[in-house]
């Protein structure tokens, strides 16, 4: 068992890992965002990678969501741990709170969903895009942990394409749906995850109200120091979920490909078979 890790360079910095060791990974995709970072905690396997790079360099539209989700199966990784900013839609959910959702509505425009393709077509299920044994476990993780936070399991995150925060109307357009959370990362990461078979889930902390709260119109600075703020609960929350990983769970996620290829394997181009063999060769034999 590898347990991967997506999220800030505070989550890496604080994890109490042994036998650290930095690995390059080359993928058909170009370039993660950084060498993977490869430690032991609690006798478990951790692989960490920061989304947004070390320097926080890669936009939440260009971020190579899929060369470090193919980068963390290179290396074992079969379930991950994800982290996200996010702003609140509620005013019972606010700033220093933390939310493990179960839902996801994608506003994205400009991002690529699959790795698939180039005469290869894979329709994926995705009714529920969060793994639900592993948002399970993270949210009895974060009830677990030694924080102070407040910790809610379930809803809603609407990814938008940013960088830009949303337009008032946007904002208040979201909250009459009914969702809970809006950030920039979930997608396409949540997809590329289940194609490549991966148990996940994310823990987010909510930063800020957004813009549909007159009183509390986000800024970086907002944002920033609230992160910050929310930096060691979610730590801890990694943590403890890291701890008491399971050897096994009963995952559908580990089998997401079984049945899902549309075109026959004689007809997809060598070419095409080569950069996913790692993800799918074995439904192409």
């Amino acid at each position: 068992m590898t347990i991967g890790v997506i999220g800030g360079s505070g989550i890496y910095e604080a994890l109490p890992l042994e036998n650290v060791e930095k690995r390059s990974v080359d993928t058909p995709f170009g370039e993660p965002s950084d060498d993977i970072t490869l430690g032991e905690l609690a006798g478990k396997e951790v692989a960490f990678l920061p989304r947004h790079g070390p320097d926080h360099q890669h936009t939440p539209t260009n971020a190579p969501y899929k060369a470090n989700i193919y980068a963390l199966k290179s290396v074992g990784v079969d379930r991950v741990i994800a982290t996200n900013a996010v702003g609140s839609l509620r005013e019972d959910l606010p700033p220093q709170t933390l939310l493990v959702p179960t839902q996801i509505f994608d506003r994205t425009s400009q991002r690529e969903h699959t790795f698939f393709g180039d005469g290869m077509v894979v329709h994926m299920g995705f009714a529920d895009p969060y793994d639900p044994p592993m948002v399970e476990h993270l949210a009895d993780a974060a009830e677990r942990a030694d924080t102070d936070a407040d910790v809610e399991e379930g809803g809603t995150y609407v990814c938008i394409e940013g960088p830009q925060y949303s337009t008032r109307s946007e904002s208040e357009f979201y909250r009459e749906q009914g969702w809970d959370v809006v950030g920039m990362t979930a997608i396409p990461e949540a997809k590329l995850a289940r194609e490549a078979e991966l148990s996940y889930a994310t823990v987010t902390g909510v930063t800020d109200y957004d813009v549909w709260k007159r009183d509390s119109e986000v800024t970086l600075d907002e944002v920033l120091e609230n992160a910050a703020a929310n930096q060691e609960s979610i730590n801890a929350v990694v943590e403890e979920a890291v701890r008491s990983m399971p050897e096994e769970f009963e995952s559908d996620a580990w089998s997401a490909l079984e049945g899902t290829i549309n075109t026959p394997s004689e007809a997809i181009p060598d070419d095409t078979r080569e950069r996913v063999d790692l993800l799918a060769g074995q439904y192409l034999d």
